[in-house]
């Protein structure tokens, strides 16, 4: 369930760089100003890539080897906006033991917008085969994070600010399912979260421990403190099971609290960074 250890950890100096990422022309710049870099194409362009994906004609499509919940990767024509999609066929029931949805997949997308962490690629609904699935981007030139040996960023503040990003999220939504194989990494060191069939369920427990979570920038704390139950269930209470959003709602008040007791003990500039 948790990361490698080594992504768990805020790193205090830069380490020297790998051929993965001078390679690829230098390292994220995940600040308060990240703009389209790497593989995240579609940061700036949310609705022109939500509208193709979720309409545009698929060529062919196999079966993904990996995952439990048997995703399939199609491909769309060649010289369109997007190399393809990751669909998934859950209609909303418990399977072995765990609630599964397609819906939650496009509400975790839906959230990160809200939030505005640029994240999650654009997941929407469409139709594949007689089937209403989720259609998730299929974000290129990337690998998981548990197929990278030895993570060397070259801006450890930016690494650090995504990896509390990830985790404050993951607590927000209820990700049970938040592992090494769901969490790709591209050639400029940003994160890319995927997978969050099993978000949005009960119990309101939090995967992480907020304790191991020793910062939050501030404008993702400011827009979490803004939220409203109203805007969340507009935005997703037609995606999510009765009372998620209320608990959803629990969550972000639990981490709201944490961090400002937090910075009343050490103080705002040591919590609230950049």
């Amino acid at each position: 369930m948790w990361f490698v250890v080594w992504l768990s950890l805020s790193l205090s100096a830069p380490p020297p760089q790998t051929a993965f990422d001078v390679a690829q022309a230098g390292p994220a710049q995940a600040t308060a100003g990240d703009q389209a870099v790497g593989s995240k194409i579609w940061v700036g362009r949310y609705a022109e890539f939500e509208e193709f994906i979720r309409s545009a004609k698929i060529e062919r499509a196999k079966d993904v080897a990996l995952g439990v919940t048997h995703p399939v990767h199609a491909y769309f024509a060649a010289g369109g906006l997007a190399e393809g999609v990751a669909l998934k066929n859950l209609p909303p029931a418990r399977i072995k033991g765990y609630w599964e949805s397609y819906k939650s997949e496009i509400a975790a997308y839906k959230v990160d917008r809200m939030l505005q962490l640029d994240m999650v690629p654009p997941t929407v609904e469409r139709q594949h085969e007689g089937a209403t699935v989720s259609a998730q981007l299929w974000v290129a030139d990337t690998r998981m994070i548990k197929d990278v040996p030895t993570p060397t960023p070259t801006d450890v503040a930016a690494w650090n600010r995504q990896v509390h990003r990830q985790k404050v999220f993951d607590d927000l939504i209820g990700n049970i399912d938040d592992n090494s194989g769901n969490i790709l990494i591209d050639p400029r060191w940003n994160l890319i979260l995927i997978d969050h069939s099993r978000c949005f369920t009960d119990p309101p427990k939090m995967p992480f421990p907020l304790e191991g979570i020793p910062q939050i920038d501030k404008p993702l704390f400011q827009r979490l403190k803004a939220l409203t139950r109203e805007d969340v269930n507009r935005e997703i209470g037609d995606l999510v099971e009765r009372g998620q959003v209320a608990n959803l709602m629990k969550r972000r008040d639990t981490i709201v609290a944490y961090f400002e007791k937090l910075a009343a003990a050490k103080g705002d500039a040591a919590v609230f960074v950049p």
